[in-house]
């Protein structure tokens, strides 16, 4: 790059400027030139960065035969200006304290945004990094040095609305009162209280922001969590909580009383737990399902949104993860007219996802499929679904009965809890029905010792189950930074024993991009313990049935553990030791 250039150039960089050190340094040639000029006649692009203008021209790298996207230009023109390139990620920037360093008609004036505030540096973002006559000012103002980052234009657009547009609501909100909010150390406040409204504006800004965050990143969990003098909200991302924001106590309360308003909840009941649903839309008005849960905590009332796509449904078993071989082997138990099959795990392991998706399969028009779950988890029109609601005496048992009488073919239990919901579940499947249902075990050859623990005989166990799949899910490696990496003998010998499976060759490591903000993992897929009740597990279950001798036999049986499935994907590539470690209990570790 230039650096004579910019150390002298102090000005507002134009396309003609843009273009020019373009053509200098040999990204792009004549013809590039002429067509980015001829595209500023556009009155559209009058109010676009520079970069933008050539971002959008689709115009390609001379050098490296690369497409010059928004953000490689981004990081051309950081180096050009010699500053960093700063990647503005809202999970971690506070947006009330960017908000708090500069007003937001100084911050558009000059194309600036406050990204990171330390007690003595502030980090000041912008796409015109030559441009410096704001730092004297704003350096007196806040008394603290400035570091100069460049960072892309749409981003900084896009967020410096964002920040300031919700750092006004909050504000808007608080200011509307200045009581606290009961919890269990109450503080006695005197004279007059005037809580936002749940309907206030600023508080359906704040909430619309939230949801459409959590849609944008993927968070499968929204919490919303009161503390002592504030209310966290934090989001779950592939599996893992971040920190989002830090709302004033009375408006925390407020944005649940709002999300309590849509999911059609008991606003002035907050002693009690609650459950609701909102349904709304995402991007490319997709629909997306929230399942609401309230909780009464010391601090106050906390709320936890599951979200769901309705995609899940129409994804494959490879989809999901499954292999080739458990595919063939949980379509051979599905496909079977009647029995039960259940699949285990713990809450968060994807065991509904793996139900709905085989249900979606099953249900053809020539089939009646009826679930009965606590709570329904997704509304799909081709199910007959009914929610337990023990206020009226509708349990999983009495639900079983009531659907036995609707000429079922496939029924769904939510999940087995007791003997009761048990025995129901066995009539139903030696009446001649196929039952899916979940139970909470460590692994698969476990369930069948739980379901006698539960009290099932164990001939019935015999007689009605087809087979087992336990479940996990693990992070991905991220497609676009992983890099090949030589696996660790050892680790890889404490997961694949005792199959003694030999070292792969094409194992990664995660590296960390913009894609993955920068976890090195995105999205998840699951590992799966598939046992098909054979004839020859058949005789082994017993009343006092030996379980090491069970889990033996399943695998000569050719049952992968959820550590050997997990070990197939560290070797495809897909995941890692770590991560497979992460997820598998300790009483799987061999």
């Amino acid at each position: 790059m230039n650096n004579a250039v910019s150390q002298t150039l102090k000005k507002t960089l134009t396309l003609s400027d843009i273009v020019n050190q373009l053509l200098a340094d040999g990204i792009i040639n004549q013809e590039d030139s002429d067509q980015l000029f001829n595209q500023t006649k556009s009155r559209e692009q009058l109010s676009l960065h520079p970069l933008e203008i050539v971002a959008a021209a689709n115009l390609k790298n001379r050098l490296s035969d690369t497409p010059l996207t928004l953000d490689s230009l981004s990081q051309w023109l950081a180096d050009w200006a010699d500053q960093p390139l700063f990647h503005i990620d809202p999970l971690n920037v506070d947006a009330n304290a960017s908000a708090n360093a500069m007003s937001f008609a100084f911050a558009q004036r000059h194309g600036i945004l406050a990204v990171d505030i330390t007690p003595t540096q502030v980090v000041i973002a912008s796409a015109q990094p030559f441009v410096d006559g704001w730092v004297e000012n704003l350096q007196h103002v806040l008394r603290k040095s400035i570091k100069h980052v460049v960072v892309n234009p749409a981003d900084l657009k896009r967020f410096t609305v964002e920040f300031y547009q919700l750092a006004n609501s909050v504000s808007k909100a608080t200011g509307q009162s200045q009581s606290s909010i009961q919890n269990f150390e109450q503080m006695l406040q005197l004279g007059s209280e005037a809580n936002p409204d749940a309907n206030d504006q600023h508080i359906v800004n704040i909430v619309d922001w939230l949801l459409q965050y959590a849609f944008e990143q993927r968070a499968s969990d929204i919490h919303i969590e009161p503390r002592r003098e504030i209310v966290q909200v934090r989001f779950r991302i592939d599996g893992v909580l971040h920190n989002v924001y830090e709302l004033p106590a009375q408006v925390g309360i407020a944005v649940i009383s709002r999300l309590k308003i849509l999911g059609r909840l008991n606003v002035a009941e907050k002693r009690k737990p609650q459950d609701g649903r909102i349904k709304t839309k995402g991007e490319n008005d997709k629909e997306i399902e929230l399942r609401l849960s309230t909780l009464p905590t010391a601090f106050g009332e906390k709320m936890v949104m599951r979200i769901f796509d309705p995609d899940v449904l129409l994804r494959s078993f490879p989809d999901l993860g499954f292999s080739a071989e458990d595919t063939r082997r949980w379509e051979g138990m599905a496909k079977q007219p009647n029995g039960i099959i259940l699949v285990t795990g713990p809450t968060g392991s994807g065991k509904t996802t793996t139900l709905y998706s085989t249900l979606r399969q099953l249900a053809t028009t020539e089939v009646n499929v009826c679930t009965i779950e606590d709570p329904i988890e997704m509304v799909e029109p081709l199910f007959n679904q009914m929610q337990v609601q023990p206020n009226i005496d509708l349990s999983f048992s009495s639900g079983i009965k009531a659907l036995m009488r609707q000429d079922p073919d496939i029924i769904m239990i939510g999940e087995i809890r007791d003997l009761e919901t048990a025995e129901m579940a066995t009539q139903a499947a030696l009446t001649g029905h196929l039952v899916l249902s979940t139970l909470h075990t460590n692994d698969a050859p476990s369930t069948i010792t739980r379901l006698i623990e539960l009290g099932v005989p164990s001939y019935i166990i015999k007689a009605t189950v087809l087979g087992v799949m336990a479940q996990r899910l693990v992070r991905t490696l991220c497609p676009k930074c992983k890099e090949p990496h030589p696996i660790d003998e050892e680790a890889w010998k404490s997961i694949t024993a005792p199959w003694r499976a030999p070292l792969p060759q094409n194992t990664c490591r995660p590296v960390g991009c913009l894609e993955c903000r920068d976890t090195g993992y995105k999205g998840r897929a699951g590992v799966y313990e598939i046992m098909p009740i054979s004839n020859t597990l058949k005789p082994i279950i017993s009343d006092n049935c030996d379980l090491e001798l069970l889990r033996k036999q399943a695998i000569k049986e050719g049952m992968h553990s959820l550590r050997l499935s997990g070990a197939n994907k560290v070797g495809a590539g897909l995941t890692t030791i770590e991560e497979v470690l992460r997820v598998t209990p300790q009483s799987m570790r061999q």
